[in-house]
């Protein structure tokens, strides 16, 4: 019984890694204004680009809203994709510290 438990262990933990593996390489991409500014993202969250059109930099003030929105929508759009890899391997159990 306790060589099945280890062996299933090191089983998620071999997935668990894959997925990781994976989502260092999957990315997200978020954009606002438009496509004014574009964020582009990793699944762990990591910011690959920001793109900024040059007629977004005129005002400062929007500019900034738009650069936060777009970086909002990406690190969510980036966790939705980390939840989804990990709920295959997890049975839709919210595990802490995986998502």
């Amino acid at each position: 019984m306790n060589r099945l438990i280890m062996r299933q262990a090191r089983q998620f933990q071999e997935k668990l890694e894959k997925i990781q593996q994976e989502l260092e390489k999957a990315t997200v991409e978020a954009s606002s204004g438009g496509g004014a500014v574009t964020v582009v993202m990793t699944g762990q969250q990591q910011v690959q680009s920001v793109k900024i059109s040059p007629e977004a930099v005129d005002d400062i003030e929007m500019l900034q809203d738009l650069v936060l929105t777009a970086m909002n929508e990406a690190v969510k759009k980036s966790k939705e994709l980390a939840a989804s890899r990990l709920g295959a391997l997890t049975g839709g159990l919210n595990i802490p510290g995986l998502t």
